[in-house]
């Protein structure tokens, strides 16, 4: 199935180098791409140059504004019409591309992906969601970021949400779906999480929901998809980044320090490390989908390098291939009429 994917291409840390040699390696690994890369051509133009597969299957859109990394989203919203993030955005909306992909400004992207878009039947605020590395299989986690601030209802939405994801992204036939919170009894946390839970848990959706879960628990492999607010998602989620940092550093560091034992049981032990660190090597895992959205926007780590934004490209082209935002519109009807009828039932 072929697919046309909006690029960001000046958006992130090291742009526009990574998106083009992203965009390389995505067209590797899945021929049936084609690219609309919206950036400065002057600058693009020479990038692909050596690449005559990419150029042919590529379509470059000229505009010499961007959005900077510091700026402010409801700054972006109204002074970045023409901004390579925006018309990605808009081509989306337009049906020139099926999924747009940018490694800039979170806020600003957030922005105007809702603005242009809009949110799905029955979803009041999209949320971010990405797979991350857990014990025996990766995880689904969300919100990362989108929202600090969230109701019970906004919580259940996003376990429909991530429940869909995690049965597209992981292959997973019934995933389950645990509610993030400071212990697991039910008594714990506040009247937010504690309703989310009994929503869940009286909802006709067949959704396999364990009840909560703490943060050890997230990558013991408790559950399949975790639920929480973006306040507590993104601290959670960069908590985990520094800590696999300074973990590495100091293993690292050891090894170099250690005098010619330790440098001996490196080289033998270097094999085991190799694939230690592909298991959990972040780039793997690179690429947030802001779930809720009428259209598929990717969101990259800006700091990522070409092999990361690949697989946030792979992660928009299977999210559209597998009809990702119908079957939350579908999940979310369900629930719909099901409350609908339970409400006539009530009243008669």
């Amino acid at each position: 199935m072929t697919l046309t994917i909006g690029l960001d291409a000046m958006g992130g840390d090291a742009a526009p180098g990574i998106v083009v040699d992203g965009a390389v390696r995505a067209l590797e690994q899945d021929p049936e791409l084609r690219f609309l890369l919206f950036g400065d051509s002057s600058r693009l133009d020479p990038l692909l140059a050596p690449h005559a597969r990419l150029r042919e299957q590529t379509r470059i859109v000229h505009t010499p504004e961007a959005v900077a990394g510091d700026a402010k989203p409801s700054h972006a919203l109204r002074q970045g019409r023409n901004t390579s993030m925006r018309l990605a955005v808009n081509a989306v909306k337009e049906g020139d591309a099926a999924a747009a992909v940018s490694a800039g400004n979170t806020g600003a992207l957030m922005a105007m992906a809702k603005f242009v878009l809009k949110t799905l039947p029955g979803i009041d605020r999209p949320a971010m969601a990405s797979v991350l590395p857990g014990k025996q299989r990766p995880v689904v986690v969300l919100d990362l970021g989108a929202n600090v601030d969230c109701t019970s209802e906004h919580l259940f939405q996003f376990a429909v949400m991530g429940e869909v994801y995690a049965r597209v992204m992981l292959d997973v036939a019934k995933p389950r779906v645990g509610l993030l919170n400071v212990g697991t009894e039910e008594l714990k946390g506040d009247d937010v999480v504690r309703g989310a839970a009994a929503l869940l848990r009286e909802s006709v959706l067949p959704i396999d929901f364990r009840g909560f879960v703490e943060g050890t628990d997230v990558t013991e492999g408790v559950v399949d998809v975790v639920v929480t607010d973006g306040f507590t998602g993104n601290v959670a989620l960069k908590i985990a980044e520094g800590t696999a940092a300074m973990f590495t550093s100091a293993l690292r560091e050891a090894f170099r320090n250690g005098g010619l034992r330790a440098k001996l049981g490196y080289l033998l032990a270097k094999p085991a490390f190799d694939t230690l660190r592909q298991r959990f090597d972040a780039r793997r895992y690179n690429g947030a989908m802001f779930l809720g959205l009428n259209g598929v926007v990717v969101k990259s780590h800006g700091g990522t390098d070409a092999l990361g934004f690949a697989a946030a490209i792979a992660v928009a082209a299977n999210l559209v291939r597998n009809c990702t935002n119908q079957r939350i519109i579908e999940e979310m009807g369900a629930s719909s009429r099901a409350e609908a009828t339970a409400t006539q039932a009530a009243a008669s």
